[in-house]
């Protein structure tokens, strides 16, 4: 990874961003899974969505500007398999807590 020019302490710091982003809009989420109004878990889970996608795409903005002349490509996609993976991961939780929800009814 050295050879390719991957910055990694933007990778540090953008996977410390991309968890406690995906902490907050789980627990978005979540709260939007356990409303009692579709239109409610609607706007949580569209919400949490745009945020994280916003957020994260302004991030890479900032990297890429602030480093014009040394950014890293390989970075870039690094970290937007980070953004993957919380995606994966989060979704999968809340699937279950759907699941579980269901079974009750």
């Amino acid at each position: 990874m050295l050879d390719n020019g991957v910055h990694h302490n933007v990778l540090l710091f953008g996977n410390l961003a991309l968890a406690s982003l995906s902490a907050f809009t789980y627990n978005m989420s979540r709260k939007g899974v356990q409303a009692e109004s579709s239109s409610i878990f609607m706007l949580r889970v569209y919400g949490a969505m745009i945020t994280r996608m916003m957020l994260c795409l302004a991030g890479i903005t900032i990297y890429a500007v602030a480093n014009r002349a040394n950014t890293s490509k390989y970075t870039i996609f690094m970290l937007m398999f980070f953004y993957a993976v919380y995606a994966v991961c989060e979704n999968i939780s809340l699937q279950k807590i759907t699941r579980q929800q269901g079974n009750k009814s």
